[in-house]
């Protein structure tokens, strides 16, 4: 491209800015980012399609169906709930040690906790093993952070659509493997029902795949993933009381554009736009930007977690009492197509879509479809109890996770959101531990609350929809929460 020559005639004032070109994204590390996240969603998603089967296996309910969906609940709260107490001093912690380690540490109790959770006979057992996995398990802020500073602001939509790829996929394969390989000895006699290791613990095998896939990330992530925070003090160091005194900035979104948040506050937060290198304590980042970017990532959350635990009990539920009742295999299907079908959706269409209509147009646009995603589930159930499960219901079923994957669109927009609220580069840690508190507080609340108000339409017809209202009312909140976002993302000096 040729640079035009400026002469007498040239006007001052160009009409149209050249767009940027997108750097290409650093494909050796972002790949080992991707594929360490798949830990996560792969040991979380293993347990959804037998879930429900568990909790009657271990007796806990007495054999009353309609306390299932609330055991279901309060075992995936507990992996959020302890989350909440420790997330955000691990991504604290990454800002002056380094990521590393801390991916390093939740790796492991990830695959700790998915071994014990196998081994587990007894309800008191679940909740131990899923309390130390939320405990031990800082990795979802601290790799958000490493995605911000392995990229910059022309490639940054670019590698959150990607994103998804590790959540999809584990979304895919994790409930084909807990669908297929729980109670082996019952599905595959000819190969473990001789085996009375796996009848005793027929759910540790599926269990065992995620575990072994942890400590293979770990191995991975010691050997070939590159530290992103330039300078840093061991953690003795910092238990002392002594922080980083000197930084390298490290590459991320850099906008040397004039700050258009009329949010920011106080010298500190001055301060800090002076010397991006530095953590900034706490309260200083505790800023309106901040807040009401992880405000709406703690709405999408609170709906998302609450409709994912909803489904597979929905799904597992009698037809009789307001479900389809399908076996655990099926579910897993389901689940597995949603997640491959999410997956591709993302990393072929939304960068070009982000680039086309914004974070803004397509997070609104996304939360919207969350209403018609919940009617479906009562449409559902009403269609097979007159034609069974035909291909009617089967086409409504696709049409709902249809509208699950533009719900999930709004995830990399907040990402977006969330990164550019953070005051400095240095922060982004603390930045991205703050938003993932309050999602995990709010997840912590959503499947234990959202399956409760199943069961308690199932427990009352005059209740029956009481769950639909709960679900719609959290997508009302989101939409009005997101009323607050601005069209054009904050910038600062950097």
């Amino acid at each position: 491209m040729f640079q035009q020559q400026a002469d007498e005639e040239t006007p001052l004032l160009q009409p149209v800015q050249q767009k940027k070109a997108r750097t290409p994204l650093p494909w050796r590390q972002f790949s080992i980012i991707l594929f360490l996240q798949l830990a996560e969603p792969l040991t979380s998603q293993v347990i959804a399609p037998f879930a429900p089967q568990l909790i009657r296996d271990i007796g806990i309910t007495d054999g009353d169906e309609t306390r299932v969906g609330y055991y279901v609940g309060l075992m995936h709260s507990l992996f959020f709930a302890t989350q909440a107490l420790t997330v955000l001093h691990w991504s604290r912690i990454s800002d002056h040690i380094g990521r590393k380690p801390v991916i390093l540490t939740g790796l492991f109790g990830l695959s700790i906790s998915m071994y014990c959770f196998g081994l587990s006979r007894t309800f008191s057992g679940l909740v131990l093993s899923r309390a130390l996995n939320g405990a031990l398990n800082g990795n979802i802020g601290v790799i958000k952070s490493m995605m911000v500073e392995i990229t910059d602001s022309t490639n940054l939509a670019q590698a959150y659509a990607y994103m998804p790829i590790a959540w999809s996929s584990g979304g895919a394969i994790g409930p084909l493997i807990g669908g297929s390989l729980s109670r082996p000895a019952d599905r595959f006699p000819n190969f473990f029902g001789h085996s009375q290791f796996m009848k005793t613990y027929p759910y540790f095998l599926a269990c065992a795949v995620p575990a072994t896939f942890s400590l293979l990330a770990w191995v991975v992530t010691f050997l070939f993933l590159q530290e992103t925070v330039p300078t840093r003090v061991t953690l003795w160091r910092l238990l002392k009381g002594q922080s980083r005194e000197h930084s390298t900035p490290v590459k991320g979104p850099v906008t040397p554009t004039e700050s258009t948040d009329s949010l920011s506050t106080g010298d500190t937060l001055q301060h800090a736009k002076a010397d991006g290198s530095k953590p900034l304590p706490l309260r200083s980042l505790l800023i309106p930007r901040v807040i009401i970017a992880a405000g709406n990532y703690a709405a999408l959350s609170l709906l998302d977690i609450a409709f994912r635990a909803v489904q597979p009990v929905f799904f597992a539920t009698p037809l009789e009492l307001g479900g389809l009742g399908l076996d655990p295999p099926r579910i897993g299907n389901i689940l597995a197509i949603y997640g491959v079908i999410n997956g591709l959706f993302q990393v072929f269409f939304f960068a070009n879509l982000h680039d086309r209509f914004g974070s803004k147009m397509i997070y609104s646009a996304s939360m919207a479809a969350g209403i018609p995603m919940i009617i479906t589930l009562p449409i559902l159930n009403a269609v097979a109890r007159v034609q069974g499960l035909s291909l009617m219901v089967w086409a409504i079923v696709g049409l709902q996770l249809a509208l699950s994957v533009i719900l999930n669109l709004a995830y990399a927009c907040v990402f977006i959101y969330i990164a550019a609220a953070s005051p400095n580069q240095a922060s982004l840690g603390a930045t991205n531990g703050i938003a993932q508190l309050g999602v995990s507080l709010v997840r912590a609340i959503g499947p234990a609350s959202a399956t409760s108000m199943f069961s308690l339409s199932i427990q009352n017809p005059h209740h029956a929809w009481i769950v639909y209202y709960y679900l719609i009312a959290l997508v009302c909140m989101g939409i009005c929460v997101s009323l607050l976002l601005p069209r054009q993302l904050w910038k600062n000096h950097h």
